[in-house]
């Protein structure tokens, strides 16, 4: 039987499931200990366990090989809790902290609250990730402004010199609120340290090849591929934002 979301009070959390959750996948008593104070520091009041995935059995939003991530309250505010695995590659959450604030500073991203050793805390977006609103999307209208507006958003990183890293292939990476505003989400690869492609790496995805660009192409018909390489080749090579405005117009947008 599939668990019921819970709203636990940090004071709560050392006891199980939730402790081995917020220590994945290894328990310690000092680790989680520490952990607890991490997250009164972090001003975090209560974790939410919801979401369709489920880690012991205890539903979270999201599950990848660097972290967790709760729904968690500061007060009765909502809030993104990610939390570092103790298996995961890297030692702290910093490095994926500072490529946050460099997207946030743009206007990209989830805006980031707070980060200390173990955890990342992040505005709380509430919406569906990009294949399923695009199945329930309705108007070609309404589906150009969020392709466009993540175009845009793409752009504004490769002049911030920002890498995002998985972009090529982003089901998960892109989250379109209540609103019809979308995010993209997830900088734990991305890097200042390699030439950005997030504009090449999008249109790509959604205009390309793969199933979501098969869906967009099924929702906005006689879009020219080749048109579409070819300007891209060009905005490539010099990332001008004239090469960009075209590709936005053989994309139809």
């Amino acid at each position: 039987m599939e668990a019921e979301s819970l709203k636990i009070p940090i004071t709560r959390l050392r006891e199980e499931p939730f402790a081995s959750v917020l220590c994945y996948p290894k328990v310690a008593k000092a680790e989680i200990k520490k952990r607890i104070k991490e997250l009164e520091k972090l001003g975090v009041t209560a974790l939410e366990f919801c979401g369709e995935k489920q880690v012991l059995n205890v539903k979270v939003l999201g599950k990848g090989c660097v972290g967790i991530v709760v729904r968690a309250y500061k007060g009765c505010e909502a809030v993104a809790l990610k939390i570092r695995r103790t298996d995961a590659n890297r030692v702290t959450m910093l490095h994926e902290a500072e490529m946050i604030k460099r997207a946030n500073s743009v206007n990209v991203g989830p805006k980031l609250l707070g980060v200390s050793k173990n955890f990342l805390l992040m505005q709380f977006v509430e919406g569906l990730l990009l294949p399923e609103w695009l199945e329930k999307c309705r108007g070609k209208t309404r589906l150009k402004n969020v392709l466009k507006n993540v175009l845009e958003q793409c752009w504004r990183l490769d002049k911030a010199g920002l890498d995002h890293g998985e972009l090529s292939h982003a089901p998960k990476h892109i989250i379109v609120d209540i609103q019809d505003k979308p995010f993209i989400v997830d900088f734990e690869t991305a890097s200042i340290n390699r030439k950005p492609s997030n504009v090449t790496s999008i249109t790509q995805f959604f205009f390309i090849s793969g199933a979501v660009a098969d869906k967009i192409s099924r929702k906005l018909v006689g879009k020219d591929k080749k048109a579409i390489i070819e300007t891209l080749r060009r905005y490539k090579a010099d990332g001008s934002r004239q090469n960009f405005e075209t590709l936005l117009s053989f994309c139809g947008l």
